[in-house]
């Protein structure tokens, strides 16, 4: 799957949000990707459950398409700083 796709999924289901998706390093394979997600809506969410509503905005794409996601996920303030 390609990284602007992915993107597209998270953005268009969180508020607000702000993705930047690439290729991980050193992995050759597509489906290694990581992600660094900005929302207002992981305000006062755990790192967990921050993790689980990107995981939710992929769906099936998780189990199909995407073998490995590096997430950082951030509210706007901690992105901020």
């Amino acid at each position: 799957m390609e990284p602007e796709a992915v993107q597209q999924l998270i953005e268009d289901a969180l508020p607000d949000a702000e993705a930047d998706v690439h290729r991980a390093r050193g992995e050759h394979d597509d489906d290694h990707l990581a992600a660094t997600v900005v929302s207002p809506a992981f305000e006062g969410e755990s790192l967990v459950d921050q993790h689980q509503l990107v995981y939710d905005a992929l769906g099936d794409h998780m189990t199909t398409d995407i073998h490995a996601l590096e997430l950082s996920t951030y509210t706007p303030a901690e992105h901020a700083e």
